[in-house]
């Protein structure tokens, strides 16, 4: 049994409202163990037998269409992958604050000419790593909420989905699908 976890991109944020009971219950009735969420914002970590991360976000978003109308993307990751990309954040020790750390979750890999062309709009001061399905982030000025570098924004310069979540989910998600 691997534990995952699943991120719903704009979830409870965005119009799209979704109970988290009805998360987990979906979870749980594609055959999903132990199915937990963490917080109101489309977050759900689980066990399964099943070992395509691909395979178990297609499913949890065609059940959501299917039952309760959420049209959503989802975006899966084990909890070996999370625990790399909390223990691998290169800004970690230079923040004391986890809301000017996120971590923006990508479906697959960026094109690596996308990925060498990201830059951040204007003259705003945020460092960015692009490493594999993740884009490690650091809001030098500000938080997240007053920058123009998005999801949205990500989403756009590098042609795939994302969903971006703050340093303390990160790390509340890893300890959630860790062991």
């Amino acid at each position: 049994m691997t534990r995952y976890v699943a991120l719903l991109r704009g979830v409870n944020v965005g119009g799209v409202r979704l109970a988290m009971a009805d998360l987990r219950r979906i979870v749980t009735d594609l055959g999903h163990d132990d199915a937990k969420t963490y917080l109101q914002s489309g977050n759900v970590a689980f066990g399964s037998s099943v070992r395509d991360a691909e395979k178990l976000a297609a499913g949890i978003e065609r059940a959501l269409a299917d039952e309760l109308a959420v049209t959503v993307p989802v975006l899966v990751r084990s909890g070996r992958e999370l625990a790399a990309v909390a223990g691998g954040n290169p800004y970690a020790d230079r923040e004391d604050d986890p809301t000017r750390l996120l971590v923006a979750f990508l479906r697959t890999a960026p094109d690596k000419s996308a990925a060498d062309a990201l830059t951040a709009p204007g003259n705003e001061n945020v460092s960015f790593t692009v490493t594999g399905r993740e884009v490690l982030l650091h809001y030098v000025d500000g938080g997240y909420g007053r920058s123009k570098f998005t999801n949205a924004y990500l989403e756009k310069k590098l042609g795939v989905v994302a969903t971006t979540r703050n340093w303390r989910s990160v790390r509340a998600l890893a300890e959630m699908t860790a062991g």
